[in-house]
């Protein structure tokens, strides 16, 4: 039997049929033919490009291989998709970012386990469903930046999270992230007057961020209330785990920046604040975690919501009003039948409590006084 014979028998055996008796007989069948694995490795690449069309970018099929299958096949897909990205000379901005995050190492194992691995890999891959492009796929045209760089504002507000993460004082650790937050507000400004004094083309783009469990609902909301709180709009994807966030390029990378930092630093004061319950005999961890995040995440965002506020004076209004309405009228567009849901599960009476006092030692202010660039 030929290479493609072979790899199409085992195909028509694994890929398309529930259980594992026919990943078994796939497996079997390539284990058998060493021959085949170049033609097998094409049609993976050639899997990760049907997914790309389907709107999946680099991030999200990494997240989803590790959630739903192991590390093993993250290594195997971070392969592919390195290998069918290869053949494109020019890639957009955020997929060169992506790419830059994949972790590739060598899959080791006996062919009959090789074959079984890349065989559930690819059952998944052709499973995906189609979600909402939120940029060029490779091959496709785009607008280059005008720089290869990070903006220089960006490199600075990256530069005070880390600092506030790493830091073990809570007051510094604020000032960190208000002097950020801060630069993030003026930065997002100085665009948006920038592009209508110049009468730049431009217009709402959008990004996805993951929202890994556990306590995912309390970091989606997390999510939002930063979104919000720097002009875009987070919708949450439950089922696959991220958030598709619109805005405009001066905001989108400000607000992931932000909200890992505050998840960072959430996660610090909980662990903390966990271990003086634990030192006091509780054993209730899982409600106390989840209450802790939840009510994080919504005294940040209040706090984040009033900062939004005191940024803008009267002469801004006009320039970003209709900015806000172009980033609102795009997420409609890309999400025309968005759902609410009822948030439940805060039953820790602790969690809540500590989870408020950490928001406010995480506070976002306009300006800070004690912290210089």
């Amino acid at each position: 039997m030929s290479t493609v014979g072979t790899v199409e028998k085992a195909f028509a055996a694994a890929l398309y049929a529930d259980g594992h008796e026919g990943l078994d007989t796939g497996a079997s069948l390539l284990a058998a033919a060493p021959a085949a694995d170049a033609e097998l490795r094409l049609r993976g690449e050639e899997f990760v490009r049907r997914a790309w069309e389907r709107g999946w970018q680099p991030a999200d099929i990494v997240r989803i291989v590790r959630r739903d299958l192991g590390e093993a096949h993250e290594r195997l897909v971070a392969g592919l998709i390195a290998g069918e990205s290869g053949r494109y000379a020019h890639l957009a901005p955020r997929w060169r970012a992506q790419l830059d995050e994949l972790k590739q190492a060598p899959y080791a194992a006996d062919r009959f386990s090789y074959a079984g691995a890349v065989l559930e890999l690819y059952r998944l891959l052709v499973r995906l469903p189609s979600i909402e492009p939120v940029g060029p796929v490779p091959g496709a045209p785009f607008t280059a930046e005008p720089s290869a760089h990070e903006p220089r504002m960006l490199t600075r507000i990256r530069a005070l999270l880390a600092k506030a993460e790493a830091t073990g004082y809570p007051e510094e650790a604020e000032a960190l992230t208000a002097k950020a937050q801060e630069l993030m507000a003026r930065y997002s400004v100085d665009e948006a007057l920038l592009a209508a004094r110049t009468h730049r083309p431009d217009a709402p783009a959008a990004c996805r961020i993951g929202v890994d469990a556990p306590y995912e609902t309390a970091k989606a909301i997390l999510l939002d209330a930063v979104a919000s709180a720097n002009r875009c709009r987070a919708v949450w994807n439950s089922a696959f785990g991220f958030s598709t966030v619109v805005g405009f390029e001066a905001d989108l990378e400000g607000v992931e920046l932000l909200y890992t930092s505050l998840l960072v630093q959430g996660t610090t004061a909980m662990t903390r604040a966990e271990a003086v319950q634990r030192a006091g005999g509780r054993k209730r961890t899982k409600t106390f975690r989840q209450s802790f995040l939840m009510a994080y995440a919504h005294r940040l965002g209040e706090r984040l919501a009033a900062v939004a506020e005191e940024v803008v004076t009267a002469d801004l209004l006009p320039v970003l009003a209709s900015r806000d309405v172009a980033v609102t009228d795009r997420a409609e567009e890309m999400f025309p039948q968005t759902t609410t849901t009822r948030v439940r599960g805060v039953t820790d009476e602790a969690g809540w409590t500590h989870g408020t006092a950490a928001a406010d030692s995480a506070q976002v202010s306009k300006t800070h006084p004690r912290i210089t660039p």
